[in-house]
């Protein structure tokens, strides 16, 4: 389960993460509540905060993963880190003297977008150069364990210490800003020497344009893509529909709030987990299934009556989010060449988070509108579709594949006029991943 950390340099960066984390999720709660409380409760105000933070996810990520696959990483994530630590800092400034208003949250939260979207592709690229492809799968479960660890303890202390300073988020704010000073050390720190460096990219003219025809040449990529972007748009938007759900529904405050998240993390940490003991590649069919599960859970939480029984759903439906999310990320990584990783990490991120601008605000606005609930069931619900409609694709590949065995030549054609995303599901329906060797089924 821990083979990944017999990598000096990635255990360094593990625990270092963990403590930087769990300052990024104090920072969350923190930043949620105090957008109730300046815009009155508003759920479209909590939407426009999360989407500004993740709208420069389309504008800059890619440029991230150039930057990636150009430079030395460990000293991009350096100035990254940096960056978001400082910005953190000036919103505690703001809250602690009183002067803060909603409109300095938003541009705050856009700011932070940005260095975010400049980051996210080196992190996950770097990820590989620590472990190499051997404990590539169990590193980024690993990653994602120390993320949801820190989600499990994060938004409790967050809840806590607001409650305790009697509704003031300046102290979360302060401690995720000194949060990212761990991560900083530990990259100082690492042996450069055990690093896999990927070989730089030159700078060259047409890159994103490279970028989209190598994954147009991988039906596999964009199946993880096309999947990312649904349950990220419409999937992962726990921090506004907990949010909503504890005050709206529940008639909670702030600690009731920190709890939900908590029991939400606890099935993502039991998620992360799990997945550490895949060792290849998942197959397309294991994403299918695990973003139909995680769309049903959704709609059945929406469902709930009781605080309690919408906390005990909370547990299987952020385990289902997790394996659904590892299995993603380790099935884009492993299907890239180590040249082009950064780029299309970049992609993928920019699908899995590039849906949220729209995503966030519409589901704070069903929730505002029709009530708490339904953000959560209107999302499971499209997850739900979009699973189903990816899943007839793949039986009509199964289907098609099984039919050129016994047609005549001149009716294989039709096999080879199928769009690239069909035929690629029809590769793995024969036992095949596209690009990779042949597998046991």
């Amino acid at each position: 389960m821990f083979r990944a950390l017999r990598v000096h340099n990635f255990r360094l960066y593990v625990s270092a993460n963990l403590v930087s984390q769990t300052g990024t999720w104090m920072q969350r709660i923190g930043q949620d509540w105090l957008v109730l409380q300046l815009s009155g409760g508003s759920g479209v105000a909590l939407g426009v905060v999360t989407a500004l933070q993740f709208a420069p996810t389309l504008l800059f990520s890619f440029y991230g993963g150039v930057l990636a696959d150009r430079f030395d990483k460990r000293r991009l994530l350096m100035v990254t880190q940096a960056l978001m630590g400082g910005v953190a800092l000036v919103l505690a400034v703001l809250v602690a003297t009183g002067g803060i208003q909603l409109w300095q949250v938003f541009a705050l939260a856009a700011a932070l977008g940005v260095v975010s979207s400049l980051d996210t592709p080196s992190r996950q690229a770097f990820v590989s150069e620590m472990v190499g492809r051997e404990y590539l799968v169990n590193a980024v479960s690993l990653n994602s364990t120390v993320f949801n660890g820190a989600r499990l303890v994060g938004p409790a202390v967050a809840g806590g210490l607001i409650a305790f300073a009697g509704g003031n988020t300046a102290p979360a704010f302060f401690v995720n800003a000194a949060s990212f000073g761990a991560t900083i050390v530990a990259l100082s720190l690492m042996r450069d020497a055990e690093l896999q460096h990927s070989t730089p990219v030159a700078r060259a003219r047409g890159q994103l344009r490279t970028t989209l025809a190598y994954t147009r040449a991988h039906p596999d990529l964009q199946l993880a893509m096309l999947l990312a972007f649904v349950v990220g748009t419409f999937g992962f938007n726990s921090q506004i529909t907990i949010a909503l759900m504890a005050r709206e529904v529940f008639g909670l405050g702030a600690g009731a709030f920190g709890l939900l998240s908590t029991a939400y993390a606890v099935g993502s940490l039991s998620g992360a987990l799990l997945s550490t003991r895949r060792e290849a590649r998942p197959l397309q069919r294991f994403l299918l299934l695990a973003a139909g599960g995680f769309g049903v859970l959704l709609v059945v939480s929406g469902l709930m009556p009781t605080y309690w029984s919408f906390a005990a759903l909370l547990v299987p439906t952020g385990a289902a989010a997790l394996v659904f999310s590892v299995a993603c990320n380790s099935f884009v990584q492993l299907g890239v060449d180590p040249q082009m990783r950064g780029r299309v990490l970049a992609l993928y991120f920019m699908c899995f988070m590039g849906g949220t601008p729209v995503g966030a605000p519409l589901i704070g606005w069903v929730s505002e509108t029709f009530g708490a609930p339904w953000g959560l069931i209107s999302g499971g619900v499209v997850v739900v579709v979009a699973a189903v409609v990816a899943g007839a694709l793949l039986s009509r590949g199964r289907h098609v594949r099984l039919e050129a065995h016994v047609t005549p030549p001149s009716l294989q054609l039709h096999v080879d006029a199928l769009p690239p995303l069909a035929a690629g599901l029809a590769d793995e329906a024969d036992g095949e991943v596209p690009g990779e060797q042949p597998v046991r089924r």
